[in-house]
């Protein structure tokens, strides 16, 4: 039997439940959000490999700009440009939003390893953040973009993998996250506004961002 086979289970199994067709669909958007905007990071890390003078249009102002991240150290913390990393990465929650909606049900430990690659996600953007702001003091337009969809997709997985027990948890834990999956979405704004409120206290970008 397929390592594929023993991953999913068929839409006609006895034990078969309600497919997550919303958390699918998620899935699929942030992908391919996250997809585009590291496509376009490596197109521009392409074009300053070439020309290295050349004027990116991301480049909008000294605060709001992508040169100054992806000649950094910080652009390529595996020792290639971390763009790459998404454009490759990305692809993962796409085919398992695709999955799901073709009838795919997965097995615990696929989940729990779909699970530990958007959690090294997040940390890596927590930290790509923290570059942005406390080391760089730029705020690369794309890079936003994959914070911005990077970080609702780590609560959604998170969540729902608890309150389905996919992650290995009690019944009082999984009740718990099943209440708190509808506050997805104003987690995500609280963690946006924080993020915010940081780049607001170290680079000022309410009113340097649009000069």
């Amino acid at each position: 039997m397929s390592l594929c086979h023993n991953a999913m289970v068929s839409l006609d199994s006895p034990t078969e439940t309600r497919r997550p067709t919303g958390l699918a669909i998620f899935l699929i958007v942030a992908g391919v959000i996250g997809w585009l905007a590291a496509f376009a990071l490596t197109i521009d890390k392409f074009t300053v490999l070439e020309h290295p003078a050349a004027q990116l249009t991301c480049n909008i102002n000294p605060l709001v700009g992508c040169s100054k991240n992806l000649a950094s150290w910080q652009g390529a913390v595996l020792g290639f440009p971390n763009p790459i990393i998404g454009v490759a990465c990305w692809a993962a929650p796409i085919a398992v939003g695709v999955a799901i909606l073709a009838g795919a049900r997965f097995k615990k430990w696929f989940w729990m390893l779909f699970n530990l690659g958007v959690l090294g996600a997040i940390v890596l953007v927590i930290f790509l953040i923290y570059s942005s702001l406390y080391s760089l003091f730029v705020l690369c337009p794309y890079c936003m973009v994959t914070w911005v969809v990077t970080i609702p997709t780590f609560w959604v997985v998170t969540f729902y993998n608890l309150k389905e027990g996919n992650i290995p948890t009690n019944e009082r834990v999984r009740s718990f996250f099943a209440a708190a999956y509808s506050w997805i979405p104003l987690i995500t704004l609280i963690s946006y506004v924080i993020v915010a409120v940081f780049a607001q206290i170290q680079v000022q970008w309410i009113p340097n961002a649009f000069r």
